[in-house]
């Protein structure tokens, strides 16, 4: 095998490689013997089928088969002769025909930079540090009640902690929506789910009750032609239901699970499963201040263009899907997410590197008690398990995050850190 690499660019590489073309033609006719062994045809018996035949119905198939084998372990090979880290996949060029006893191609990639020794002993990170307190306990389960209240109708006007529901029609501009009938929608009183304004409207009134006002609706509102707009609302309120938590005794606890309503093991599982979710935020507010300082000390990192430009790209995507499934259709360019998947790709780049420096090494006890975590939020676990062990990107995606994680603990372990107490409920409110 033959091997010449050409710079064309700061991380871009342009990789020729010949190979003799004996290589290939013994790849391809030790493939067909083994078509010819296995494959069944009408009219022939099993391994008795001419090579001709043979040739006829799989020799392209076989032959692409073999020239994407022998490119896939020669680039291999000669990526580690020449001692190059690839940022993604090789482009390939090539007839994929043997010419003057060889065949050709070339490969054009991006590497990985090089970053140098990352010394992390002069960032300052910050940790924090919370527990799960019996006042955080009693307050889950008492969530638990609320989630589990039952709602019953009243004849008397509506009051906070109600649920309203109605039939409604609203005018924005010269637009009626819906434009016949009327549309259903349904709040809890003083539960922020629908506008102050229009909650203060309901409060009152009973069954029946028709109103007609001025109001603005929310900008996450599921209706596009009202999200966000002032409107003329006509409504008619159609129920008023009130709720009741359910006692706390042994047949509430016995729904979770507990088949004694025992109150200390209930109290115990809710403490272990806050405990669980509070350790997986914690461990995520710390790599991500642990990423955002480690990147900031990279400020002039060469990055892979390519990986910069894909990662935009999907950022762009993911950000139309979310508007989609909350009805706000959007169009998102890559360019408006370049600065974030520029950071994103710098993050990969220098855990990575980190990880390779200091010999860290996925952890697969770490993996498993990760898949397990996630499994015990779905109702059959096992399943998700097994979903995950099915699904090598599934899988892959775990192990990165496993290893992120890693190098995080890694990271604050050698550099100056500022821990952080915070209560139960400042560690699990988002950006506190």
């Amino acid at each position: 095998m033959q091997v010449s690499v050409e710079n064309v660019g700061k991380l871009e590489r342009k990789l020729t490689v010949r190979i003799p073309a004996g290589d290939y033609e013994s790849q391809v006719r030790t493939r067909l013997a083994e078509v010819g062994r296995s494959v069944r045809l009408k009219g022939f018996r099993p391994g008795k089928i001419p090579p001709k035949v043979i040739e006829q119905r799989f020799g392209s198939q076989v032959r692409d088969e073999a020239i994407s084998e022998l490119i896939r372990k020669s680039f291999q090979e000669a990526v580690g002769q020449q001692n190059m880290r690839p940022a993604m996949a090789p482009e390939i060029s090539t007839t994929g025909q043997p010419a003057d006893g060889h065949i050709e191609y070339t490969a054009t990639f991006e590497v990985l930079p090089d970053v140098g020794a990352v010394d992390v002993s002069s960032l300052t990170v910050n940790k924090p540090i919370a527990q799960v307190a019996d006042v955080d306990v009693d307050t889950m389960i008492e969530t638990l009640r609320q989630q589990r209240r039952n709602w019953s109708p009243v004849e008397r006007g509506a009051q906070n902690g109600d649920m309203v529901l109605f039939e409604y029609s609203a005018q924005v501009g010269g637009v009626r929506h819906p434009a016949e009938g009327n549309d259903r929608s349904g709040t809890i009183l003083g539960s922020g789910a629908m506008t102050a304004d229009l909650e203060q409207q309901l409060v009152g009134h009973e069954v029946g009750a028709e109103l007609a006002f001025d109001m603005t609706f929310p900008a996450a509102f599921r209706v596009p032609a009202l999200a966000g707009n002032p409107a003329r609302v006509e409504l008619k309120i159609s129920r008023v239901q009130e709720s009741s938590l359910p006692e706390l005794d042994a047949a509430f606890i016995a729904t979770f699970g507990i088949k004694d309503g025992s109150m200390e093991q209930f109290r115990s599982d809710v403490r272990a499963n806050l405990e669980r979710e509070l350790k997986g935020v914690l461990s995520a507010r710390l790599k991500s201040d642990v990423v955002q300082k480690l990147v900031d000390s990279h400020p002039d990192l060469e990055l892979p263009q390519r990986m910069v430009e894909n990662e935009a790209r999907a950022l762009a995507e993911q950000a139309e899907q979310q508007a989609k499934q909350q009805g706000q259709p959007m169009t998102a360019t890559p360019e408006s997410f370049r600065e974030l998947a520029r950071r994103r790709v710098a993050a990969g780049v220098l855990v990575g590197e980190i990880a390779r420096q200091n010999g860290i090494r996925l952890d697969n006890r770490r993996v498993a008690e990760s898949l397990a975590t996630i499994a015990s939020t779905y109702e059959e676990p096992q399943q998700v398990v097994e979903l995950y062990q099915r699904d090598p990107n599934l899988m892959s995606s775990l192990q990165n995050r496993v290893l992120e994680d890693q190098v995080a603990d890694w990271i604050a372990e050698h550099a100056k850190t500022n821990e952080q107490y915070l209560t139960f409920n400042e560690a699990m409110r988002p950006n506190g």
